[in-house]
């Protein structure tokens, strides 16, 4: 299990508007933002999470690194289908639209999207049927 995740970003501003709007639909907000003063890096920080835990920080004023991938779980098909359509909308890249992915399991339904620093960014739902509906 996991804790947290934490990402270096190019621009924390900008990674903020983005998963603010991207994450949205998975009830993911932002619930905390620690300023430059208050960091090792001198960079902005924000936190993102449910319940006003962060488990996800972005924080600049560090090299992004390349290869990173985060996936969030979804409570359905519809919840994937509409991370996918706000993060296009926020700016990021489509890299795989919503649909099962049956290399992985015929209950896989994912979306990917790169975030303005080409993290690729994924929302699955692994629950058995199509609960679009």
């Amino acid at each position: 299990m996991l804790d947290h995740i934490e990402l270096a970003v190019q621009d924390a501003e900008a990674s903020r508007r983005f998963y603010e709007k991207a994450l949205a639909p998975l009830d993911i907000a932002r619930v905390i933002t620690v300023k430059p003063e208050q960091t090792r890096t001198k960079g902005t920080r924000h936190g993102f999470g449910k319940d006003g835990y962060p488990i996800l920080w972005v924080h600049d004023k560090e090299a992004p690194g390349t290869g990173t991938h985060i996936a969030f779980a979804a409570k359905s098909q519809s919840a994937v289908d509409a991370f996918y359509s706000a993060a296009l909308k926020a700016g990021g890249k489509d890299n795989g639209p919503p649909g099962i992915r049956h290399r992985y399991h015929p209950h896989y339904y994912a979306a990917y999207v790169l975030d303005p620093d080409g993290i690729n960014v994924e929302a699955v739902c692994q629950a058995p049927g199509d609960n679009r509906k």
